[in-house]
């Protein structure tokens, strides 16, 4: 694909997926929704990759929908994507309900580092909320945006947000629209880390690398699988799926791998 919106990069298998339009703080258009799942399926398909890192180009991460599209919505007399073409599935196929836009992120094999480095409104706020861990830049804005244009919360984030920070504390911030700084954000638990500027990048990136080198890709498949499916069932089927991953991963090579490294008192080599 001829990437314009978007920037794909892969080495020491991480693979960096940047929103590239800064010079409208990377706002989403269809073009953006269509280039970032193709991104993440090239992500996906590709097993020198163990870990996804998505930022923005330049100030802001993603400022949410572009105004023009926003405009755009009024004189068609309703929504439009804006995507007039297939677009890529990565993450379908595992549960039918992880087959929507932003939901697919459940399905992946791969965990999604966010490195909030600027403005993440309305759908930004969505795919970092997707995403398995955040990091942020310090004092940046941050807000749901959409009971300011007079749009319901957007997609799923009515459902995802309260699981991440609790109910009182995301109802407060889909009802009011109200922008709140990633320090706030780090408080909540909804940014794990909170970061200097300078620091953003280099902090993300050495986490990746972590969960590259010591982490056996099986494992964080695996755990990613169980962690969103165990959101739609009951404690007794997460346990006996538990106990079923287990017999069978112990048939693996990653765990042999890393059994060996831990009797020989080094790091393992998945």
């Amino acid at each position: 694909m001829d990437l314009k919106a978007t920037t794909y990069a892969v080495e020491n298998r991480i693979a960096t997926i940047t929103l590239n339009r800064p010079h409208r703080l990377n706002a989403w258009t269809g073009r953006m929704h269509t280039e970032y799942r193709w991104c993440l399926e090239q992500a996906e398909l590709d097993d020198d990759v163990r870990v996804v890192i998505v930022t923005g180009a330049g100030r802001g991460f993603c400022a949410g929908a572009d105004s023009q599209a926003l405009e755009g919505h009024i004189e068609k007399g309703g929504y439009d994507s804006g995507i007039h073409e297939p677009v890529a599935n990565p993450g379908y196929g595992v549960r039918p309900e992880f087959d929507t836009n932003f939901a697919f992120h459940f399905g992946l094999t791969k965990p999604v580092i966010a490195a909030i480095n600027g403005p993440a409104a309305g759908v930004g706020l969505v795919l970092a909320c997707f995403a398995d861990v955040r990091f942020a830049a310090s004092g940046v804005k941050l807000t749901t945006a959409h009971g300011r244009l007079g749009l319901p919360a957007e997609f799923g984030l009515s459902w995802l947000l309260p699981r991440l920070i609790g109910l009182a504390r995301a109802q407060e911030l889909l009802l009011s629209s109200r922008v709140f700084l990633s320090d706030e954000a780090a408080e909540m638990g909804l940014v794990h880390r909170c970061l200097p500027p300078e620091d953003l990048m280099p902090a993300v990136c050495a986490y990746a690398s972590g969960l590259a080198a010591r982490i056996a890709p099986s494992s964080l498949r695996v755990t990613r699988q169980q962690v969103y499916t165990d959101l739609h069932r009951d404690v007794g089927s997460s346990v006996a799926e538990s106990e079923m991953l287990l017999n069978q991963l112990m048939r693996g090579n990653d765990y042999k791998e890393g059994v060996r490294a831990l009797l020989e008192k080094r790091e393992p080599e998945f």
